[in-house]
């Protein structure tokens, strides 16, 4: 219990050496609390005393308390390592995200979130709008994160005679690029806000798949362009239902002929089953209004919305859950 009181000290710790770079440093040989903190401009005792804190978590080895060695657990905050988790740290605990939490009880009390009571913004986004940096790490960590699960969802979903398929609010285009990359006659693209769509843009043209690639911007709650797939991946979990049907119905009147959509999100198991899900959607709850659902909840909203559940397939820790329209 004690350790799960005490649980954000040790969020807090992480973010620190993410921030500051401890993994990039002691791989780059900058072993020392003098050494990193002259690099990073810290207190030079004070990142001695992270260090050694480091170190009864694991994070860090040391044999004489002075000089001291990363270990594999801190290289998934190295920003060079595949799938790091650097941004995701930084980002989570950020005052974004940190503050909202603290207003938890009340979001359970009141079922509401708390993103305006700690910010006085109408959501999230709108605070991101405003904190420029604090919104770089958090699309950064997305990416991250879509990055490290976009091969298995690429490989599940069959995209075998799709002329094109959207990634709806697909940020920099991880998913759909790594689409791609599995299906060569696949045209892909990206609807997403207008300030996030250059990404996308750049990033096929990095990875040399701008000539099959599609860049759109507008408001999924007003419409989507056409096209015979849509991927809705980490974006129906945060909306609460009313919204979730809108997206969805929207998808469905401009979806092609034989067409279908595809929502990748968490599935809630039954009680008490482990994972990352319940606390997701405990996070849902605190910073968006919206939730992680079970199967039967997405078969409520596929059903209001006019589609028809079809296929579930899994995808490392998410669910690949197509549907097509009910007639």
């Amino acid at each position: 219990m004690m350790g799960m009181v005490t649980g954000f000290w040790v969020t807090q710790v992480v973010r620190a050496a993410a921030l500051y770079n401890l993994a990039d440093h002691l791989a780059a040989g900058a072993d020392t609390a003098d050494a990193i903190a002259e690099k990073e401009s810290t207190d030079p005792d004070a990142t001695r005393r992270l260090l050694r804190t480091c170190a009864s978590l694991g994070l860090v080895t040391s044999e004489d308390g002075h000089h001291f060695t990363g270990t594999s657990l801190l290289s998934t905050l190295r920003q060079d390592a595949p799938h790091s988790l650097r941004y995701f740290a930084v980002s989570q605990s950020a005052p974004g995200h940190w503050l909202p939490w603290g207003g938890f009880p009340e979001a359970v009390r009141t079922g509401r979130h708390q993103v305006t009571a700690a910010h006085g913004e109408a959501n999230i986004f709108d605070y991101f709008a405003r904190h420029v940096e604090e919104a770089y790490f958090f699309t950064e960590s997305m990416s991250n994160l879509s990055q490290a699960a976009a091969r298995d969802i690429a490989a599940v979903l069959d995209t075998n005679g799709v002329g094109l398929a959207l990634d709806i609010g697909g940020a920099a285009g991880d998913l759909i690029m790594a689409m791609m990359r599995v299906n060569p006659e696949l045209n892909g693209g990206v609807f997403d806000l207008p300030h996030i769509v250059p990404a996308a843009s750049e990033a096929a043209k990095a990875d040399g798949l701008d000539g099959r690639f599609t860049v759109l911007a507008g408001d999924f709650f007003e419409s989507v362009p056409a096209a015979d797939l849509y991927v809705l991946k980490y974006i129906l979990h945060d909306w609460d239902d009313a919204a979730c049907v809108r997206i969805l119905r929207n998808c469905r009147t401009s979806l092609a002929k034989g067409g279908r959509i595809a929502v990748v999100d968490h599935l809630v198991g039954e009680a008490a089953e482990p994972g990352l899900a319940p606390l997701m959607d405990m996070n849902m709850l605190v910073m968006t209004g919206g939730r992680e659902r079970q199967i039967a909840e997405f078969d409520a909203l596929f059903s209001e919305a006019g589609l028809r559940r079809v296929r579930v397939g899994s995808a490392g820790a998410f669910a690949v859950i197509e549907a097509e329209p009910a007639v």
